[in-house]
């Protein structure tokens, strides 16, 4: 079993938002502390959790509980983007997102970018209407990136961040094994070709002198003996 301390290493925490609230009852005015919390791994999980206490201490420690309670799972295409434009409302809050290319950035401001950016999108471009709240527009970034259709789709095709830097990983031992391997094997041929070099270049020496050695018996002319006979 994987402890809870090693899933959290992995995670980032970030506070929104701490702000003191009062409560009015029948014996007077209850002072405590709201804080908003969001969590995520960049690699498509992200959470928000929001809580009260009576110390900031305390407040934040039942947040963050609460962010890691509601961890999903968000779309996210090849180009570390949304895959297409989407519009929610929650409350007075309207945030509108809409998928960038690869090299335009995280153009958002507010809750909203911490949001998104937690999540691991890294090109978008998204529009806040309405409200300004914070914990307004981050649960409106949240429930826009809940009601995307088919997030299994976009997950399955689309593997998770670790998955490909796994793979790199892989292939660059892969490489570095093969060039190792043909390095040796070339080593081992040059090894080999060497003496039979050196027979081959014997053998053609030889054949080379044989040949000579033919043409010089055919080019000889036989001695002809011309007596003279006195007459």
């Amino acid at each position: 079993m994987v402890s809870k301390d090693k899933t959290k290493k992995d995670f980032e925490e970030l506070l929104l938002e701490v702000r003191k609230v009062t409560r009015v009852t029948t014996g007077g005015r209850q002072m405590s502390f709201r804080a908003i919390i969001v969590v995520g791994n960049k690699k498509g999980k992200i959470g928000l959790g929001v809580a009260k206490g009576p110390d900031v201490s305390t407040a934040v420690s039942k947040a963050s509980k609460e962010a890691y309670k509601s961890l999903f799972t968000v779309p996210i295409t090849n180009a570390n983007t949304v895959p297409y434009i989407l519009e929610t409302k929650y409350k007075s809050c309207v945030v509108r997102l809409l998928p960038a290319s690869s090299g335009t950035g995280l153009k958002a401001g507010s809750s909203v970018r911490s949001v998104l950016s937690l999540a691991g999108y890294e090109n978008m471009l998204s529009k806040i209407l309405g409200s300004t709240n914070k914990l307004n527009n981050a649960l409106a970034t949240i429930r826009a990136l809940s009601s995307y259709k088919h997030p299994e789709y976009f997950a399955t095709l689309l593997d998770s961040v670790q998955e490909k830097e796994e793979k790199k990983t892989e292939k660059k031992e892969d490489t570095v094994k093969s060039e190792a391997k043909e390095e040796k094997k070339t080593e081992k041929k040059v090894a080999k070709k060497a003496p039979a070099k050196k027979a081959a270049k014997k053998d053609t020496e030889v054949k080379e002198e044989k040949k000579v050695e033919k043409k010089v018996v055919k080019k000889a002319p036989a001695k002809k003996t011309t007596k003279k006979e006195d007459k």
